[in-house]
């Protein structure tokens, strides 16, 4: 026997310690190495395929060794090769067998897993590791347990036995799973367990034979969680989701959703991804509603894609359609694109080229509402846009085009063809500190009517065949003047003038049905637009200047902190105010002036915010919609409150032709909102919002939830209350805005953080679920910050 101090030991490196058949000589260097610490994650480390033949460093208080046989280091021992390092009582060399055996309060790190355990073995020809009676914690991700066995045959693949694994941290029983056996795979971020229990506060409440969940993001095909609810319609409500990794570029996630009242639908989200863009395909299929068995067999289905291919072509796709116009009153869904009770269901393909670009769109639609108000489907149109900026120096051109096909099922409304053209010139000018831009185009439409079983007197004065050309002149400058102000220190304040002048001469359009035109809202950013309406069947003769200034204040750091706009249209030719088709008459108590269009934004100090907006109407000296919100944030939490307000006149005057309002709405919009949330601790947070209506006295909706979230688990509560529709007769007959019908839903979810759940994604699986109220939350302010 020999024996050897700790300051040669720490200084010479026996290479036929861990290399054996081997001869090397001990070398002296008194240089002192920084260990490495035990807790670090190491996967991104650059590593040798093999580490075997990695230097060997060891640290020792002694050697006992005899040459060819074995060598025991012992006292507070440090071995290190690569990214592996073991500290121990005792570490034994067998040269033999080339097997190294550590000891007594061994502690063992590989840069993925940290162990403390009683017993450690490294077989160095075939390098596996093996600890026993084990206590370990993975450094890359979230993970840790206990086991009987522990062998490591693999860089990142660890088996398990009689072990347990959970992702509460260290002194937290919250839950954990127990198996007979884990399989770890880190590379594939997977662990497998055979015989598991889940065991919560150590108590088993649930077994499988077979489970795997992934310990990483690592898309995973397996269960998800479960959400549990109960409503005053649905009643007891349970939907367990799976979802299948079937490729790297596709999957799919089915869920159970079973109603108590209702019975089991099934739902399903397949998702894919190639070279021609990314698109998804939803189902949705309940076999027999026992709330509304007349219904039948109740489905909806909805296919979307969006993709660019090769930089030039461009494909939009979204369809989407339901079993019955009752569907989405009854249950609740994410399928389709609903706008104004009706399915959008459209198809575009778009090829683009720097100067020019040309698109084939279809577009139909599924009505949820009354037959009778069929809308008209574009089957199909085909454009060509065609740009040339700087065709002259300070001369812009362009040219609009399209072939629109337009059809409809509504008995008495007529079908047509139309071909429109537009060039258009413009002379754009501007600097630092303004604007000017002169426009002028050439509106040129043919129509090809077909009036066929027309007999309405709405569409009387039509014609089959009508040519319509109308020219458009507009001409719109704008200035900013700067100044330092006087009110306010470390303010800067701009003011910001803008005037335009549009001329559309008037022209007779009785002879053109509608087809894709509807009248636009009037803020004060649509004072200066070209166009009151949308498409091109009625073009608004216009002869009006717009006017209005935006004023912004910018602290010493040049963020927005207020900013207030202002303006309306002066109408040159009064008789061209009407919003109507026939502008020939307008009442002579009538101004020559529009409503004013107010807005504001307002940002104090960062925690006190507001966005309002006006239009004041000075011939009835009446306001005709208004929208506010203020909102008050905290440290932890946040308090909004918000407000709307539309006459029925201003309805009526905008959508009137193709909806009811009277059986929407008594005397229009009069809706105010409460919402707020507050993190009462660092793991409980609360939230709740609350919307009524003062044309009927009637609470739209409220709404409570509270949040728990731990560091490896979570639930949710939450209770709504929501206005649904108003009570009909037996025949489905509407009886007015006296009898309103609520549904009440209570939702209840609980989930673990670690395995396949990120701790940001817990508040949306934790209960809380946003309204669907056409109010909502509100975004305070639109300021440049």
């Amino acid at each position: 026997m020999s024996r050897f101090s700790r300051t040669f030991l720490a200084a010479s490196i026996s290479a036929a310690l861990f290399a054996p058949q081997t001869q090397a000589e001990a070398t002296v260097d008194n240089s002192v190495q920084e260990l490495p610490t035990l807790d670090q994650c190491l996967v991104n480390e650059p590593e040798s395929e093999n580490p075997n033949p990695q230097p060997i460093k060891v640290k020792a208080d002694k050697l006992e060794a005899i040459s060819g046989q074995r060598a025991t280091y012992s006292g507070d021992v440090v071995v290190l090769q690569g990214q592996k390092q073991i500290r121990a009582n005792n570490v034994t060399l067998h040269q033999q067998e080339n097997i190294v055996v550590a000891e007594g309060n061994v502690t063992f790190s590989d840069g993925q897993v940290k162990a403390t355990s009683d017993r450690v073995t490294n077989q160095l020809n075939i390098d596996q590791i093996t600890l026993e009676n084990t206590q370990y914690q993975f450094l890359c991700q979230p993970g840790r347990g206990h086991a009987a066995y522990i062998a490591k045959t693999g860089k990142a693949i660890y088996e398990i036995e009689d072990g347990s694994i959970t992702s509460c941290p260290e002194g937290d029983s919250a839950w954990r799973l127990r198996a007979s056996s884990i399989d770890v795979d880190q590379d594939a971020e997977q662990a497998t367990f055979y015989n598991p229990r889940l065991e919560i506060q150590n108590v088993p409440v649930f077994y499988l034979p077979y489970l795997t969940v992934p310990i990483g993001d690592t898309r995973k095909t397996g269960f998800l969680y479960p959400d549990i609810s109960y409503g005053s319609r649905d009643g007891f409500e349970i939907s367990v989701p799976f979802y299948w990794n079937l490729a790297p570029n596709y999957d799919l996630e089915t869920t159970l959703r079973y109603m108590d009242n209702r019975g089991t639908q099934l739902n399903t989200v397949f998702r894919y991804l190639t070279e021609f863009g990314s698109g998804s395909l939803k189902g949705e299929f309940l076999p027999d509603d026992e709330l509304h068995p007349e219904q039948g067999k109740r489905w909806g289905f909805q296919y979307r894609h969006d993709g660019i291919y090769q930089q030039a072509w461009k494909l939009d796709l979204d369809y989407s359609r339901v079993s019955d116009v009752e569907y989405f009153s009854d249950l609740s869904s994410g399928i389709g694109n609903r706008e104004d009770g009706q399915l959008m269901q459209q198809a575009r393909v778009t090829y683009r080229s720097s100067a020019w670009d040309t698109s084939l769109l279809a577009r139909d639609f599924q009505v949820l509402t009354d037959k009778d108000n069929l809308p008209y489907r574009l089957m199909p149109q085909v454009a060509f846009n065609y740009y040339a900026p700087e065709l002259l120096r300070y001369l812009d051109l362009d040219i609009k085009s399209h072939i629109s096909r337009f059809e409809t099922d509504a008995i008495g409304k007529p079908s047509a063809t139309r071909a429109h053209i537009e060039p258009g010139i413009s002379i754009p000018l501007g600097n630092t500190w303004g604007t000017w831009t002169t426009e002028a185009r050439l509106l040129a439409t043919y129509y090809q009517q077909d009036l066929s079983g027309v007999i309405s007197s709405d569409y009387q004065e039509l014609e089959e065949s009508v040519s319509r050309v109308i020219p458009e002149f507009r001409t719109h400058a704008g200035i900013v003047l700067e100044r330092d102000t006087t009110l306010f220190n470390g303010y800067t304040q701009t003011l910001e003038p803008q005037v335009q002048y549009l001329y559309v001469p008037k022209e007779n359009q009785q002879n053109i049905a509608r087809y894709d035109t509807t009248l636009l809202q009037t803020d004060y950013y649509g004072l200066f637009r070209s166009r009151k309406y949308s498409g091109v069947d009625f073009i608004s003769a216009a002869n009006q200047v717009s006017y209005g200034a935006s004023t912004r204040f910018f602290d010493d750091q040049y963020k927005e902190r207020l900013n207030i706009a202002f303006g309306q249209i002066f109408y040159i030719d009064k008789g061209l105010k009407s919003s109507n088709t026939d502008t020939s008459q307008v009442e002579d108590t009538q101004s020559n002036y529009s409503a004013w269009a107010v807005e504001m934004d307002f940002n104090y100090d960062d925690f006190l915010f507001y966005h309002g907006g006006i239009q004041y109407d000075i011939d009835t000296s009446a306001m005709q919609l208004a929208n506010s919100t203020l909102e008050y944030r905290f440290n932890g939490g946040y308090l909004q409150t918000n407000y709307r307000y539309v006459t029925k006149e201003y309805i009526e005057d905008t959508v009137g032709d193709s909806i009811p309002v009277s059986s929407i709405t008594r005397r229009g919009i009069s809706q105010a909102g409460l919402l707020g949330g507050y993190q009462l601790s660092h793991k409980w947070h609360v939230t709740g919002q609350y919307f009524y209506d003062m044309t009927t006295n009637e609470a739209l909706e409220w709404l409570v939830g509270i949040r728990y979230t731990s560091d490896c688990w979570y639930m949710g509560f939450s209770y709504s209350n929501q206005l649904k529709d108003w009570n009909r007769t037996p025949n489905g007959d509407y009886l007015g805005f006296e009898d309103p019908n609520y549904e009440n839903n209570f939702s209840f979810n609980i989930g673990i953080i670690g395995f396949g759940t990120k701790v940001s994604s817990s508040e949306s699986m934790a209960g809380i679920k946003s309204s669907d109220n056409s109010l909502g939350y509100g975004r305070p302010f639109f300021l440049n910050n």
